[in-house]
């Protein structure tokens, strides 16, 4: 890295918009996680720092312009986004090593395209009808004129977590600093420093002002996790696992205050028998290997038909061992590491159970024997276990992908919604029509047809179930960051 970004500059936080140490001047140390070397360190955060940044955020909201004044805020998140592009080059190097995201990934979801979406939460708010008439109403022989006011919530708290920490910090940050709103953001332990270096990029190139935009980095979740308490925050926004989305709705049950909650998946890649079946298998094994599986919304469930099951495990086998964990510095490459030891033993505990509960494995099923280097895990495809098994029921959060057959279009739709999650799915049909019937009655919140891609900063993602509550992105992602007041005067 160079310029402001590099690694002596990112051990700060950005509380009332000044960039500095955790109390005391504590520190942690973040991991490349392809080569287990110490990249550097960031600031740890502690309770005072995070009552320091609330209160910031607080003051911003209550005492000064910031939630009316549309034009300020449309400015300031242009500026972040032009800094941010003009920043590309260090930021996606710093993204590779520190979360082990193949360059290719940078490139799109893993930075440039969250960068660029930026824009859609500026455009919203610049167009967005914040006063709408309602027209005359009489009521008890009076009439009056209502107006329908759309108002920031507050005091966001944003919670993030390292899989995808541009993305998600953007796509939390943009549309409630857009509606208005003030931010503390806790990023995730295991990537710190890409949380740290938006900070003081947004510090030092826009106009943001103080207390408006708070970061804050911590080893510790408990941090964190205060935010779901704290009577000075209006709204959570959670992206996590669902265990600890439940702890998040349950803690800000005290105070009563809104949670925006995108929580875990175990989507499903349909397969109908009328269609390519090689062809869409090896693009499902593909979709799981990339960034070796750390995604919420990849599809990990591969539902082929009966009788051609044997064809489309041949080609998602095929496919996966072509997708050897590489480095991820490599522009070839598509499965990197994993974030870090922990998550590697969590995979690695499900690969286990796979074998325990009756299943083999087609391909893969341990640590690649080149690399003694780096938390890395072989693409591995699961077969021999129907649904009910816990390899298909529950996040792995690696590049495992568990085949089970189905028998027709209702049969796979069954196997499909039968999951405490509903966040994505996909569905592969040569009749596009026959392809939309089952797309409509999957129980989730995002699906993708015949290798289309849903995701954009237009459309909202969100999911079903035990997937979340809300939507983020888009202008229902926008608008769970607005209150909505209904106001009557004298016709």
């Amino acid at each position: 890295m160079t310029g402001p970004l590099q690694a002596a500059g990112l051990d700060v936080l950005l509380v009332d918009g000044k960039l500095g140490p955790a109390a005391g001047g504590a520190t942690f140390e973040t991991v490349n996680p392809a080569t287990e070397e110490v990249l550097g360190v960031a600031a740890d955060a502690t309770a005072a720092d995070l009552d320091a940044a609330v209160d910031a955020a607080r003051r911003a909201f209550d005492g000064s312009a910031w939630s009316t004044d549309v034009a300020l805020r449309v400015r300031c998140v242009r500026q972040l986004r032009d800094a941010l592009i003009a920043h590309g080059e260090e930021m996606r190097a710093l993204t590779t090593a520190e979360v082990g995201a193949p360059t290719f990934l940078t490139t799109g979801p893993q930075y440039d395209t969250p960068v660029a979406d930026l824009a859609v939460a500026a455009d919203t708010a610049e167009g967005y009808e914040w006063r709408t008439d309602l027209g005359l109403g009489e009521v008890m022989g009076i009439t009056s004129r209502r107006w329908l006011l759309r108002e920031p919530v507050g005091v966001v708290g944003a919670i993030t977590p390292w899989n995808f920490p541009h993305q998600i910090n953007l796509a939390k940050i943009g549309p409630a600093l857009a509606a208005g709103n003030t931010v503390v953001l806790k990023a995730a332990p295991d990537t710190p420093w890409a949380a740290s270096a938006l900070a003081r990029i947004a510090a030092t190139e826009t106009d943001l002002p103080p207390g408006v935009l708070n970061v804050v980095t911590s080893s510790d979740h408990a941090v964190g996790a205060r935010l779901s308490t704290d009577r000075r925050v209006d709204l959570v926004s959670f992206t996590g696992s669902t265990a600890t989305g439940r702890r998040v709705m349950a803690a800000a049950s005290e105070t009563l205050k809104r949670v925006f909650l995108e929580l875990g998946g175990k989507s499903a890649y349909l397969v109908l028998d009328d269609a390519v079946v090689a062809s869409a298998a090896s693009t499902a094994a593909f979709a799981v290997c990339v960034h070796a599986g750390q995604g919420c919304a990849l599809t990990t469930r591969l539902l082929l038909p009966r009788d051609r099951f044997d064809e489309g495990v041949e080609a998602a086998a095929a496919t996966m061992a072509a997708l050897a964990p590489g480095d991820p510095t490599d522009p070839g490459t598509i499965c990197g590491p994993l974030v870090s030891a922990r998550q590697r033993e969590r995979v690695e505990g499900y690969l286990a159970l796979a074998r325990d509960e009756g299943g083999t494995f087609a391909c893969g099923g341990g640590r690649p024997a080149e690399r003694d280097r780096g938390f890395f895990v072989e693409p591995t495809l699961v077969v021999g276990l129907d649904n009910d098994a816990r390899v298909a029921r529950e996040e792995i959060f690696g590049p495992v992908l568990v085949a089970i057959p189905h028998d027709g279009d209702d049969d796979a739709v069954a196997i499909a919604n039968d999951s405490d999650y509903g966040l994505s799915g996909a569905v592969h049909a040569t009749d596009l029509d026959r392809a939309w019937a089952v797309a409509r009655r999957l129980r989730t919140g995002t699906v993708g047809v015949n290798g289309a891609q849903w995701y954009g900063g237009d459309v909202p993602f969100g999911g079903y179930k035990q997937s979340g509550l809300g939507r983020e992105m888009g202008v229902l992602g926008f608008e769970e960051y607005l209150e909505a007041k209904s106001v009557g005067e004298p016709a």
